[in-house]
């Protein structure tokens, strides 16, 4: 029974690990990307007039649209280079809740029309030695660009460049820390020579509306030369990775306990083999073999329940005292979160309740044939 408890106890709170890890990785980018967004099913970009986006805006539930230019640029500071993404943002950008989890610091606004300012990954003004005190700091911004004529040698003729004014940090996570930088849409649309080219529109729903809802009437207006994805659906990759290793973490641990399980099948075994007068007994007393057989069941799937309500039972315990108190660190200074995150599914509860309560039934269920093939005439 210690055993189950104690498989029991692992497999809650393995799982319960895995569920916070998932929200957490939920909320971090939620932080940076949109509760939907749109994008071409094929291609990089496309063209974006306003009375388009205006009827995007006027769908039911749609409460912020922003409009996005996304590409990779050359940025220097210093004398320091780094290739990196820019991401051109409209006005409204900040409206959609940005930020709210991670680190911030600095101006929330991206300047003025005259003074474009940037808000930048923590990694990449690492890297470029930004500092947001230094007076008359500027962000050098190249992108390539064809030149006018194929015999030109004025290297001016192969790039635009532009100059922006650093002003917030933002980390939620090192992929997006290294390579983001914010800036606001009419800047990039300049430097990139996009026009009324956008590579994605992001989409703030209504409160109390419903995204999934939302996320099909987008679909069924724009049709199949988008793609309009929710915060899973954008980073799916990572989400099934995770969940991938949920369930490959759930069936070694239950293989564990599966080998664990032994010594209830030696104990019962044992338990048949010194029982056999008393079996013998029951029998010529018109006991059954399937009745025999029973008994055993039974003491093996008592030895199961009895495992199992004792390890959900500290499970549920030891998760919430680390939900409550962060008992285990991470032991990283600069984590987002201090303690390990968890988070209760009561789903995972039954899992592995079935899991236990079918692995002791099936190492009891040997020892119940062999108690049942007691001779009575030999053993008595």
């Amino acid at each position: 029974m210690v055993g189950v408890a104690v498989g029991t106890i692992a497999l809650v709170v393995v799982m319960s690990v895995f569920n916070g890890l998932e929200d957490l990785i939920r909320s971090l980018f939620a932080s940076f990307d949109a509760e939907l967004k749109i994008e071409p099913a094929k291609g990089k970009s496309f063209l974006a007039p306003e009375a388009w986006l205006a009827e995007i805006r006027d769908i039911e539930g749609v409460e912020v649209l922003t409009e996005v230019i996304e590409d990779n640029v050359l940025y220097e500071h210093d004398d320091n280079q780094l290739v990196a993404k820019i991401k051109g943002v409209s006005d409204n950008f900040l409206d959609q809740g940005r930020f709210a989890n991670g680190y911030f610091w600095g101006d929330t606004t991206l300047g003025t029309e005259l003074r474009p300012g940037a808000i930048l990954g923590r990694g990449v003004g690492f890297f470029l030695s930004i500092h947001l005190n230094e007076p008359n700091s500027s962000l050098k911004v190249f992108y390539p660009k064809a030149p006018r004529s194929a015999g030109s040698i004025d290297p001016t003729q192969l790039y635009n460049s532009a100059q922006l004014e650093p002003r917030a940090f933002f980390s939620i996570e090192q992929q997006f820390d290294d390579e983001y930088v914010i800036a606001p849409l009419h800047f990039t649309r300049d430097l990139l020579n996009y026009g009324e080219k956008r590579t994605a529109l992001e989409i703030k729903v209504k409160e109390g509306a419903s995204v999934a809802d939302v996320q099909k009437r987008l679909k069924a207006h724009l049709g199949q030369d988008f793609l309009v994805k929710n915060a899973d659906e954008q980073h799916a990759g990572l989400i099934r990775t995770v969940k991938l290793e949920k369930l490959f973490v759930f069936l070694t641990l239950t293989f564990i306990l599966a080998i664990a399980s032994f010594n209830i099948f030696f104990s019962l075994s044992m338990l048949a083999i010194e029982k056999k007068k008393d079996i013998a007994v029951l029998k010529a007393m018109g006991a059954r073999d399937s009745m025999i057989r029973r008994i055993f069941l039974k003491q093996g799937a008592l030895i199961a329940l009895s495992g199992a309500v004792i390890g959900l039972v500290l499970g549920y315990l030891t998760v919430l005292a680390q939900d409550t108190f962060g008992l285990v660190s991470l032991g990283i200074s600069s984590a987002v979160v201090d303690a390990y995150p968890v988070r209760i599914v009561w789903s995972d509860f039954a899992w592995i309740s079935v899991a236990v309560i079918s692995i002791t039934l099936l190492a009891s269920w040997r020892p119940a044939i062999i108690a049942s093939q007691v001779e009575t005439v030999r053993e008595l």
